[in-house]
């Protein structure tokens, strides 16, 4: 199931025509696969279109509004010929997760369907998925598909950069199910794992639709990620900026070694290629190590007079420096 499309293009569901355009306009540029060649970034770049494309037109977009993410399934016609006479309040009016506390209701306000539904909203559930697909499932009907659902998996930068065999349990209306997911080693930010079949069941023999597991990376003291490249601050002595050092830098991968030229300052970056995540049908992202030139906060009386001694004959003057 897609994403919400108010959260995709970073607005409030408020949001007039000029914010939504400008929003488009800021992230496509950001994500055009011609300037960003992260394959994430096409993906993302594709979903921002779709978003566009519902949220730009004012007719699709109410219809969007009302009935979430299943606005495409409902008739053309529908709200004159049954909302009126159900009180259906259509998707858009629920919020939560399937998996997260909310009754039937997808991420971001799209609506995944249920038994248990007729009753809050007061309508028969067949009466209107009969109407979409043809014909009340069980009475001659031919069988309707569950649907896709969605939840969130929270990895550490560690576990993302890995992979590997992990069980989750995830509560909903029918109670705990446990999943044991197979993580690719590299996922980033935003990529989605398929359990195929592990969606909401169908009706009249219907197959089972898919959940999908939307990565989320928790926020680390250490790691900055940017698509696949990994950014870490590396701690220097003022000698060893001055003079230059070889000295190791520590990524989730392992520890490498990385070369400080003479005359580093604090800020300087230094790429380790191929040190980011890995990627598993493309190149690796890069290790980007910015230098952190560090001072003892508490000099021995030796290294206080080297101190001295070098303040007194060095012209040095940062200040000045053009």
């Amino acid at each position: 199931m897609a994403r919400d499309y108010y959260e995709v293009l970073g607005v409030s569901r408020t949001a007039d025509a000029a914010e939504i355009q400008q929003a488009f306009r800021t992230l496509a540029r950001r994500h055009h696969p011609d300037v960003n060649k992260d394959p994430v970034a096409e993906e993302r770049f594709k979903e921002i279109n779709e978003a566009y494309g519902v949220l730009s037109d004012p007719g699709t977009r109410a219809r969007y509004d009302r009935f979430g993410a299943d606005f495409r399934q409902i008739p053309e016609d529908y709200d004159e010929r049954v909302a009126a006479a159900r009180g259906f309040r259509g998707a858009g009016a629920y919020r939560g997760g399937p998996f997260e506390g909310g009754r039937g209701a997808g991420r971001g306000g799209a609506r995944i369907w249920t038994e248990g539904d007729a009753d809050t909203v007061g309508f028969d559930f067949e009466d209107l998925f009969g109407g979409v697909f043809g014909g009340r499932a069980g009475r001659g009907a031919g069988p309707v598909p569950g649907a896709d659902q969605e939840a969130e998996l929270t990895l550490t930068v560690e576990e993302a950069y890995r992979g590997g065999r992990r069980k989750i349990t995830l509560g909903g209306p029918g109670g705990e199910r446990s999943y044991d997911v197979n993580i690719p080693a590299g996922v980033v930010d935003g990529q989605r794992i398929r359990l195929a079949g592990e969606g909401g069941q169908g009706r009249g023999q219907g197959a089972a639709g898919d959940l999908y597991l939307v990565v989320r990376i928790a926020p680390h003291p250490r790691y900055r990620l940017s698509g696949r490249d990994i950014h870490v601050d590396l701690p220097v002595t003022p000698w060893e900026a001055v003079l230059g050092a070889t000295v190791p830098v520590t990524g989730p991968g392992g520890t490498a070694k990385v070369h400080i030229p003479p005359g580093t300052s604090t800020g300087r970056r230094l790429r380790l290629r191929g040190e980011g995540m890995p990627h598993p049908k493309g190149s690796a992202g890069d290790l980007h190590a910015e230098i952190q030139v560090m001072v003892p906060s508490s000099p021995s009386p030796r290294e206080r007079e080297l101190f001295e001694e070098l303040a007194g004959v060095s012209t040095f003057d940062p200040r000045k420096q053009p």
